[in-house]
């Protein structure tokens, strides 16, 4: 599987079965996370047969069972578009080695002696992590490629969009926002530089990691080679 097919066959799975995570998908899900955080200077942590995160009423009210893995988003205080950005990287190559996955706000309960979280930073989500019951369903896209896409050229504006362009808007469309909210922008500029905008949002607390999400989406659909990020 490809990253690109990784983007259309990911959907949120909340209800795992008992397999056991084989050992070289962890060891190839840890070598990404630690690229990750270098590159990103996050402190993403994965967590391995640990049950508890997902055993409170909450988490079964929301529909979660069987979550005995999960990754620990954690990242510098006000860093959180970063995190979804490289976290969405790890997500997506859990979905390339047969993993599913959820981002997960709320539904969950911090288990401290399981991360580590440093005094600037904060733990911000989790993403659970398993072999789903299901490979769960793609929800309806709420918006379309004019809702979010904007033209800001003014050599070429009023003219069709580039190819790359669209498909990266396409991609950003299948990201996985708070309730579906998708409220992202990305505005084509001159000289292919792409501006990047989130738009009010009901869940405002997740809307940084919702656009980093969502940016990561889009630089692979468009391919990091045909535009600048302003």
């Amino acid at each position: 599987m490809t990253i690109q097919e990784a983007i259309k066959a990911r959907h949120s799975v909340r209800q795992y079965t008992e397999q056991p995570i084989e050992a070289e998908k962890i060891q190839q899900l840890q070598e990404l996370i630690d690229q990750c955080n270098r590159e990103g200077n996050l402190h993403i942590q994965l967590v391995i047969d640990e049950p508890n995160a997902f055993s409170s009423i909450i988490a079964h009210y929301s529909r979660f069972r069987g979550v005995r893995n999960y990754i620990a988003m954690i990242c510098k205080k006000g860093d959180d578009e970063n995190l979804g950005y490289y976290g969405e990287r790890v997500v997506l190559l859990a979905q390339m080695l047969g993993l599913n996955t959820c981002w997960v706000g709320a539904s969950y309960r911090k288990q401290p002696d399981q991360y580590k979280v440093g005094s600037d930073e904060a733990l911000i989500c989790v993403v659970s992590l398993g072999y789903g019951a299901t490979q769960g369903v793609q929800h309806p896209q709420k918006r379309t490629i004019t809702d979010v896409a904007g033209d800001c050229r003014t050599t070429d504006y009023g003219k069709p969009f580039p190819k790359w362009f669209v498909c990266g808007i396409e991609a950003a469309l299948l990201a996985p926002t708070a309730v579906n909210q998708q409220k992202f922008a990305f505005y084509l500029h001159d000289n292919n530089q792409i501006e990047e905008a989130m738009k009010r949002a009901l869940f405002a607390k997740y809307a940084p990691i919702d656009l980093g999400i969502a940016k990561c989406h889009f630089e692979i659909g468009a391919g990091k080679e045909n535009f600048e990020w302003l």
